[in-house]
């Protein structure tokens, strides 16, 4: 019996090790991305695919995550930039079907992120890292593979259009106050 155990301790962390540490945050994240959980969990499964499938690239076990999140991350940059070209229609009454999502419940409690809507996809993807994984603007840069100067421009400009669409939105339902920096 021992002598399993010993073996347990020496055997290689393995792919299915390391992405079941970090699966819960990448769904957050991707539903954080994608407002939809449905979305997210198809994003999820994707980068799980492209990442058992480059799993023979990554050299340090220790940087997994971030490796793992830049896969996730391009996921759903991909989803976003294909659901700008997507005609949406609407279902007539008869044939909806009402289903509680936990990404649009929580994202419609929050005034920010009803705001998202008019980011970029990369946009999208710099705020979230930012603000919702609290990630460093360098540590993003890592992340996506972009110089640092082209976060710092995404996240300025994502900003703006955030404080813009606020004061727009204000406007439009009566509100007198603007948003400032």
């Amino acid at each position: 019996m021992e002598a399993a155990f010993a073996l347990a301790d020496v055997r290689p962390v393995t792919f299915v090790d390391l992405a079941e540490r970090v699966l819960d945050d990448a769904y957050r994240l991707a539903g954080y991305l994608l407002g939809d959980a449905t979305e997210a969990e198809d994003a999820v499964q994707d980068a799980l695919t492209r990442g058992w499938q480059a799993y023979s690239t990554l050299r340090d076990q220790d940087r997994f995550e971030p490796w793992f999140d830049r896969i996730l991350v391009n996921v759903c940059r991909d989803r976003l930039r294909k659901r700008r070209g997507t005609r949406i229609e609407e279902l007539n009454d008869e044939l909806a079907v009402y289903v509680e999502d936990p990404f649009r419940a929580s994202l419609a409690r929050n005034e920010i992120d009803k705001l998202m809507h008019v980011l970029s996809p990369d946009q999208r993807v710099v705020v979230g890292l930012r603000f919702w994984r609290d990630l460093s603007l360098q540590q993003i840069a890592d992340v996506l593979g972009v110089p640092l100067g082209t976060v710092q421009s995404r996240l300025h400009y994502a900003l703006r259009a955030l404080r813009d669409e606020a004061n727009r939105t204000a406007r439009t339902n009566g509100l007198s106050a603007e948003v400032r920096r």
